[in-house]
């Protein structure tokens, strides 16, 4: 039995796992190594059972223990060639990735271990941020966990996805009455900022396909989110479809410090 596990998501640090009994993956690593390993074991999984570690960006968030993570397993790091220079300058991470590093092509498939992947570029305010589609023996996962908005040939790169890993980041009343500086709220609802739960909603329904199973809302607000408001914007937005949830398909909300697991 393969499975997904959200370990953590939202500005505490983001980390996901995909795997089965025959190998595993890690989407970033933006929580210490002895968490990762803990909420695994809690969830019935063996840390060393990840062969590989994509990397979404540099922000701290995704990357707080990938210099651990990739030193401690001996795994390949993946993420293009500009992502990867700015995680050797970066203070969280350096040059001890080096020898794990692994380069992508945006928009080019490839495959590692029999997992399809292809990395996309998405609008945010890091040095490069990217997406992912990744095809897990049969099954097509997509993650989107932070961007502004969602580009138009984004829509087609992610046709057939089983599951949508996509962030609902921001109520917008509660983000410009909130205590946010000004300068702030602008940087959220810029273009290269974070999607809002009206935003994603609006995603979800250009991303529909009769095969979709599962959508996830990642990387929720603290501050200006609660899990309600997101889930209900996009609960709104599949019943308006004609959708039914769960009967047509799960939504779930991604906690942010406790592991969430779906077998597939």
């Amino acid at each position: 039995m393969a499975k997904f596990l959200s370990i953590s998501s939202g500005s505490n640090g983001n980390c996901y796992y995909i795997g089965d009994e025959h190998t595993a993956l890690i989407v970033d690593a933006g929580i210490g190594f002895r968490t990762i390993k803990s909420r695994l074991a809690g969830a019935g999984v063996d840390i060393s059972s990840v062969e590989m570690i994509f990397v979404t960006h540099d922000h701290v968030d995704h990357i707080r223990g990938l210099a651990s993570l990739a030193d401690r397993l001996s795994v390949p790091v993946y993420a293009t060639a500009k992502l990867h220079d700015a995680l050797m300058r970066h203070k969280a991470v350096g040059p001890s990735v080096g020898g794990s590093r692994r380069v992508l092509r945006p928009g080019y498939e490839t495959e590692m271990r029999g997992i399809g992947c292809l990395a996309f570029e998405v609008p945010h305010d890091a040095t490069q941020t990217l997406g992912y589609r990744l095809d897990f023996f049969g099954t097509r996962f997509v993650f989107m966990t932070d961007l502004g908005q969602v580009p138009a040939y984004v829509y087609e790169l992610c046709a057939g996805a089983d599951y949508l890993i996509i962030e609902s980041n921001y109520d917008l009343d509660m983000l410009m009455e909130g205590s946010y500086p000004p300068d702030l709220k602008a940087r959220i609802v810029s273009e290269c900022g974070h999607l809002s739960n009206s935003a994603c909603a609006s995603a979800v329904r250009r991303l529909w396909h009769p095969g979709l199973k599962g959508v996830f809302l990642c990387h929720l607000s603290k501050d200006n989110n609660t899990p309600s408001l997101a889930y209900d914007c996009t609960l709104h937005t599949l019943q308006s479809m004609g959708l039914s949830v769960p009967g047509d398909i799960r939504l779930e909300c991604l906690p942010r410090s406790e592991v969430f697991a779906l077998d597939f």
